[in-house]
């Protein structure tokens, strides 16, 4: 233990939360329920030596509070708090463990696992109901003081992306550059590294909007994977809400400098930022977990613990605990966290893993959650995209549809069944469903398409080019031979497990991934494209490659003419979605008749040309039909007819080529080609008239514009 501390300490303020400098000092304010004592440690340049400890002298409102004179930016700390050692009850305190500040603005080092960590004895004959009194501060990561300032130049804090022009890009920041020849070597793999001004080009060339970017809060790495000589790669392993992981930066003393940077250069290109976040679980396991920060905090606030033997945690998130969102202390440093990154990072938006734990309540699911109120009350927080993951493996924990007005949401039966389509296994009258936003999930409360978020890939699974490519996934580099990972993935090879030199089956491939690509950004809703996609990335059949920080899980960019060429094609598709928003409706798509405005806004076609009747959407053999979406429906909720352009797509899943005729419309003069993936090099604009017959190949998406009478 340091020496008793000369330094001038004040009472200091309850608020806000966490360690503020004011240029004199820093103001330390910590929750803690049950906690009976908190000293702040102190830590020299390295981290490594306790040079001060100095216990914070106020309680107000259950929050420790004290002013430290002469503490300021790239000071290390940490917290050791005392209290009841009683886990029966639920309380899990232990002085001996350093913690990490919950509100930290930015981290140092790195967690080296050790026995010393676990606030028990591991091995000892009562297990977690043991007390270890070995100091864990050497083998943990620091807090660090920060200097909030960074001068934006007069940029706003947002730059939003209307949501019917939104089109999700997902990647992860070390991955994403890592392999990335135009990006300097020392800065692949880092904030700064996506932040390079090749990068961003080719991200704003292919047509998306908003970058979605895999967990960069501070993370652990779990001591299994690191035993096997792997690591937590996704990072979906919190441990500090409010600062960016260290590892991604290329000044890691300045991490949070460079993230601000980096977001910086995405503003400048037009780009939105949005942050995958973690508030379900922490990197602190169960009962028999370490003692890394909540923990050892306050146990019985932070975590839902089993009524009956708070002991145990709930484990609705399957890592050993859950977050517990019902508590107001524990939804105020939530709230605070996302507030934080908005106003202080500028970023737009989050992606909430998991995110039915956050509307749980002690009885289940409740989309009007204490959380959810406070998000959508919230004055910065109801300005920002907030996309929810809607399922956990707890009762009740799939939601798909489920979230309040104002959120948006994962919608994986868009996964799922665009790829059984696909395959040939799926019913065309599914198909139809989700291409309209799926509104039987999404159509209520006055939500509005984009609240639907389709995605045919994920960081979760395979990539598009393994889709195409494996029926069976192939995850042996993860070292649990082969039993990780979902075996329900709707994939088909086409003819040949993995890669293959026969002409026939790679071309089938190449138009079965361009079908997925129409598809995707063609229906109506939000897309999410997964990176690497746009040019045939491939994980070697790896759809579980959360331990992979290896060429398995990195961006390759050696790309050949083949890929080239299907990132010419996204580009035609995302410039199709940006010039035709008929493809990009605010309003659901019913296909019932307005009798007033005479017109219908959608029309199901069958390859005759005619109408789809019952008997067609009864016929599971069939794998072929048209969507004819009027550009003359109303538009918004003015009693108006619509001035868009009308299109017609053609979804042709069946193995043999069909002779498809093009329908009748009012005021047409015909139909002009705008792609065939089929031939999607091919710039003909060939025009046909209503009536004609196109071929639809085998496995194919076709569409077309409508080009009307000028003298109607």
């Amino acid at each position: 233990m340091a020496a008793i501390s000369s330094r001038r300490v004040r009472e200091g303020l309850p608020h806000p939360i966490g360690a503020v400098w004011d240029g004199k000092g820093v103001n330390f304010a910590l929750f803690s329920a049950h906690a009976t004592k908190v000293e702040l440690c102190l830590f020299d340049t390295s981290g490594e030596i306790e040079t001060d400890r100095i216990e914070l002298p106020e309680y107000t409102d259950q929050i420790f509070h004290g002013w430290i004179e002469g503490i300021g930016p790239g000071d290390a700390y940490g917290y050791r708090v005392h209290g009841p050692y009683e886990p029966d009850a639920g309380h899990r305190f232990n002085p001996n463990k350093l913690l990490l500040d919950p509100y930290a603005r930015a981290h140092t080092g790195e967690l080296k696992w050790d026995p010393a960590c676990y606030g028990y004895t591991i091995g000892s004959a009562d297990e977690d109901l043991s007390f270890d009194e070995r100091d864990s501060a050497k083998f943990m990561p620091k807090c660090v003081v920060v200097d909030p300032g960074f001068d934006w130049k007069g940029e706003p804090n947002r730059h939003p992306v209307a949501w019917d022009r939104t089109i999700f890009y997902e990647t992860h920041v070390k991955g994403f550059t890592k392999l990335h020849p135009g990006v300097p070597e020392n800065l692949r793999g880092t904030y700064a590294g996506l932040g390079q001004a090749e990068v961003i080009r080719h991200i704003k060339d292919l047509g998306v909007t908003s970058v979605e970017l895999l967990p960069i809060h501070s993370f652990i790495n779990d001591s299994h994977l690191l035993e096997n000589k792997l690591t937590n790669y996704w990072g979906y392993n919190t441990i500090g809400f409010f600062a960016p992981d260290p590892r991604y930066a290329a000044d890691r003393a300045n991490s949070l400098r460079e993230f601000k940077e980096m977001v910086a250069r995405f503003h400048d290109a037009g780009l939105e930022v949005i942050l995958d976040v973690v508030y379900n679980h922490t990197a602190e396991g169960n009962e028999r977990g370490a003692t890394l920060s909540f923990k050892g905090i306050d146990n019985a606030s932070y975590y839902r613990l089993m009524p009956d033997n708070p002991r145990f945690y709930i484990n609705d998130t399957g890592t050993g605990n859950t977050v517990n969102l019902s508590h107001p202390r524990v939804i105020q440093m939530v709230t605070d966290s996302l507030r934080y990154w908005v106003t202080e990072t500028h970023v737009d938006g989050f992606r909430f893993d998991l995110g039915t734990i956050l509307a749980r309540e002690p009885n289940g699911f409740d989309n009007q959650s204490g959380f959810l109120k406070a998000c959508s009350q919230d004055p910065v927080l109801g300005f920002v995209k907030l996309v929810a993951e809607p399922w956990d493996c707890g009762p009740g924990g799939y939601q798909v549809g489920g979230f309040p007005p104002g959120w948006a949401e994962w919608n994986d039966k868009y996964r799922d069944q665009t790829r059984e389509f696909w395959k040939g296994d799926g019913a065309a009258a599914t198909m139809a469903s989700r291409m309209c936003a799926s509104a039987d999930l999404f159509n209520s409360q006055g939500r509005r398409p984009w609240a639907c978020v389709n995605f045919v890939t994920a960081h979760d699974g395979f990539t598009l080019n393994d889709w195409a490519s494996y029926n069976e996934k192939h995850n042996e580099a993860n070292n649990e031979d082969n039993n990780d990972g979902s075996s329900n993935n709707q994939s088909w090879n086409c003819g040949a497990e993995g890669p293959t030199d026969d002409p026939e089956i790679n071309e089938l491939r190449a138009r079965q991934i361009r079908n997925m690509l129409a598809t995707l950004l063609l229906s109506q809703g939000t897309p999410m494209l997964l990176a690497g996609d746009e040019f045939g990335r491939t994980q070697d059949g790896n759809n579980n490659a959360y331990c992979q920080d290896s060429a398995i899980s990195w961006v390759n960019w050696d790309i050949r003419e083949k890929g080239q060429e299907l990132i010419r094609f996204v580009q035609k598709l995302t410039k199709l979605r940006r010039d035709f928003p008929i493809l990009r409706r605010s309003r659901f798509l019913t296909g019932d008749e307005d009798k007033e405005l005479e017109v219908r806004d959608l029309t199901w076609i069958n390859a005759n040309g005619n109408p789809m009747a019952d008997e067609d959407w009864a016929d599971e053999e069939m794998r072929c039909f048209g969507m004819m979406i009027d550009g003359r429906a109303q538009a918004t909720g003015i009693k108006q007819r619509g001035a868009d352009t009308s299109v017609l797509l053609i979804l042709n899943a069946h193995h043999d080529l069909v002779q498809f005729t093009l329908p009748h419309n009012v005021d047409a003069a015909g139909w002009k080609l705008l792609f065939d993936t089929n031939a999607p090099e091919a710039d003909t604009r060939e025009q046909f008239s209503t009536g004609d017959t196109y071929d639809v190949t085998a496995r194919s998406f076709v569409a077309f514009e409508l080009e009307t009478n000028t003298a109607a």
